[in-house]
């Protein structure tokens, strides 16, 4: 294969990759608290090529790593008051099926046993490990500090996490992040403030990921016109050498 179509076909496979993640992007736009992946570009140098007589035919671009925005999104008013919002680094933490998760969905709900849990039903931690655990059916009222009351009463306060280097967490379904390294924990809690009564707005927008998208078709376009050119110099050049060799 020729240097211009090998390069054309290697970006065409990093711009798929960039699909993947922008259409993932999009599916979430509505997610309260998700965080957009991003990609950073590079170039791939193929070892067996690399030592050959012409290396530099051989870089071909790809999405080297794919990373994720944590910025904040847009705090809105929902009035409800089992919704949470945080402003500020840090992240709610519950009790997943396999270990703690972190996030930034605040969509909090009782169970009819009174456990404060996610949308998918993970019980939100306090502070020491336990849960949140209502005496009653009255609303609760929750600080900025993260201290949870009802009636008066301590039920106890929010784990909002914090971390090192947040870009060591691994994403796992939907808004919630894994923590693969223990020393990437902040000894401190979060200084995040926590708001009652609203949510963290994804910061996917829909109008920057349509106009990215928008970006990479005509990025494939123009990739998918050069691998066209290259197989039609290819085949006059074929057409040549028989043509001087009859």
């Amino acid at each position: 294969m020729d240097p211009l179509t090998t390069a054309a076909a290697s970006g065409l496979q990093a711009r798929m990759d960039s699909f993947d993640m922008l259409a993932n992007n999009l599916a979430n736009t509505s997610t309260s608290g998700f965080k957009a992946d991003r990609e950073f570009y590079s170039t791939y140098l193929a070892p067996e090529i690399a030592n050959g007589p012409d290396p530099t035919v051989s870089d071909a671009p790809v999405v080297q790593k794919q990373w994720t925005d944590f910025a904040q999104g847009t705090l809105i008013a929902t009035g409800n008051s089992t919704d949470l919002a945080l402003s500020g680094t840090g992240f709610f933490a519950v009790n997943g099926p396999n270990g703690p998760l972190y996030t930034r969905s605040g969509s909090f709900h009782f169970t009819p046993e009174g456990l404060l849990v996610t949308a998918e039903g993970y019980p939100l931690r306090a502070v020491g490990g336990q849960t949140i655990q209502s005496q009653s059916n009255d609303p609760i009222q929750v600080g900025t500090d993260g201290q949870v009351m009802q009636n008066g009463n301590a039920l106890g306060q929010l784990e909002v996490m914090n971390f090192k280097d947040p870009n060591q967490l691994t994403k796992a379904a939907g808004a919630y992040f894994q923590n693969p390294d223990p020393t990437n924990n902040l000894p401190s809690a979060s200084e995040a403030q926590v708001y009652q009564g609203k949510l963290e707005t994804s910061n996917a927008g829909p109008a920057e990921s349509a106009a990215r998208m928008i970006t990479l078709m005509r990025n494939f376009e123009m990739l998918q016109r050069a691998i066209k050119i290259g197989a039609d110099m290819n085949n006059e050049a074929i057409q040549e050498v028989a043509r001087v060799s009859s």
